[in-house]
């Protein structure tokens, strides 16, 4: 099984994620970000489940698309993924958004 990280980025998009939604529907926000967190847990049993992001193309950073989130994570071994950011699908990533340093 695989290690799962949350970086500090994508606790912070997740916080944005849950108070945008929440300004229309609590009950929304609180389920979005539940079906978020199922998704990063799937990663555990399978961690190259998710599409190499096309902006990045590199191999070890790929993500998952659910609804309208990119859940963007970082391969760092077979033992630990990196949760490095979380973005409105619409938008385009750039490996600004997704500095990431391991720890």
């Amino acid at each position: 099984m695989v290690e799962i990280r949350i970086t500090e980025k994508a606790i912070a998009d997740l916080t944005a994620i849950g108070d945008f939604i929440s300004r229309d529907s609590e009950k929304y926000a609180k389920v979005t970000i539940q079906n978020i967190f199922e998704a990063i847990k799937y990663l555990e049993d399978f961690p190259e489940i998710g599409r190499i992001v096309p902006e990045i193309n590199t191999k070890s950073i790929r993500e998952i698309i659910l609804g309208n989130h990119r859940i963007v994570y970082w391969i760092i071994s077979k033992k630990r993924i990196d949760i490095i950011a979380i973005h409105h699908s619409a938008s385009i990533l750039t490996k600004k958004h997704i500095k990431h340093r391991r720890k």
